[in-house]
């Protein structure tokens, strides 16, 4: 079993948008007819796919019951972050995999991320402090399968500085994007 993780709210909450309820609304109604869609696709194809929405925290699944998690740009909308982990922890089976991809501090307290997004600041982490919560949730992570990679809209000069007069990033800078895949022990 693969299990996707994903935000609902992850597009949301524009500070200038003055109908934060009703869009919240929409997206949440959205997200609910492309899980059905989804569902109804996947059956098409004789796939035998089962969609279920639920709190990452709490996740209504057996333990040992997943293959591989997939969490992709969830965790800097998560509050608690240590209890999805502890999850996702729960629900692998034995030697399972966690592909992990998120944005990190360097990132998310940008000032065009804070000009346009809300983000819940005080939970956000670098790249090393997302390697320490994941090794200390039980996950084994070698050094081969973590990357970094600097997008350049993922920086704060949007690569202006390297893509038209030829100026190099540093190489000691903090990094704005991490990929892990651990294995759960």
């Amino acid at each position: 079993m693969l299990m996707l993780v994903r935000s609902v709210v992850s597009r949301l909450v524009c500070r200038f948008c003055g109908r934060a309820v009703l869009e919240l609304e929409k997206l949440i109604l959205r997200h609910q007819l492309h899980l059905a869609t989804s569902s109804r696709e996947a059956a098409k194809h004789g796939l035998a796919v089962e969609l279920k929405q639920a709190s990452s925290s709490s996740l209504p699944l057996p333990g040992e019951s997943v293959d591989m998690v997939f969490c992709h740009q969830t965790f800097h909308h998560l509050i608690h972050q240590h209890d999805a982990l502890r999850e996702f922890h729960r629900i692998l089976k034995p030697n399972g995999v966690l592909l992990f991809a998120e944005s990190t501090r360097k990132y998310i307290h940008s000032w065009i991320i804070r000009m346009l997004f809300r983000h819940p600041m005080d939970v956000q982490r670098t790249a090393a402090e997302y390697l320490i919560m994941i090794g200390n949730a039980g996950f084994e992570i070698h050094p081969r399968p973590v990357s970094y990679p600097y997008l350049g809209w993922s920086r704060a000069d949007f690569a202006i500085m390297e893509r038209w007069f030829g100026i190099a990033p540093a190489a000691d800078r903090e990094e704005t994007l991490i990929n892990v895949v651990a294995v759960r022990n």
